[in-house]
Parts: C-alpha cells; structure tokens; sequence
C-alpha cells in the first residue's frame, strides 16, 4: 500500500511505499524532498514536523524524541493516510 506526502504545499507529493520505506523520512528522501534529520531514530527530534491533516502510527512506540501536539517525527512513523507535513524551519 502506498500514501502520499506532501510537505510544505508542494505539488509534487513524495509516494511512501511499505515495500520500500521503513519511515516517512525515507519515502521524503526518496523523492529529494529536503528534510532536517540527525539520529533518524527518534531520540534528538530534529526532524520534528507539523501533522496538518491525514493519520501516522509509530510502529515501534511512542518516540522518545520530544514532540508537541501536533507534530510527529518522520523517522520512526509511517503514514496510515495520505499526509500533509509542514517543516518546523
């Protein structure tokens, strides 16, 4: 199954597929979508973005990076729905 991504209003989504991606940073990476990242496991919260509609799950828990209402961290969560991102910076 795949979803999209969009970030930042752009027209061209990136296409997150389970057969390929682990993360919904590396379908945004796959698709030259530039993103903040550091540890690309959830721990320091650089890749923090703004969740402004659709659905995500973290599979392997909830993330220990910091995260507040509303944000979601790309590395450690895979979109149940089509997504739409803002970046933090």
């Amino acid at each position: 199954m795949s979803h999209r991504v969009y970030v930042n209003e752009q027209l061209q989504p990136a296409e997150f597929d389970e057969t390929k991606d682990h993360n919904i940073l590396d379908a945004l990476d796959r698709a030259s979508i530039e993103s903040e990242s550091h540890c690309r496991a959830g721990f320091c919260g650089t890749c923090r973005m703004i969740l402004i509609s659709g659905q995500v799950r973290y599979p392997g828990g909830v993330p220990l990076g910091y995260i507040r209402d509303g944000e979601i961290l790309p590395c450690c969560c895979v979109p149940m729905t089509d997504i739409e991102l803002r970046t933090l910076h």
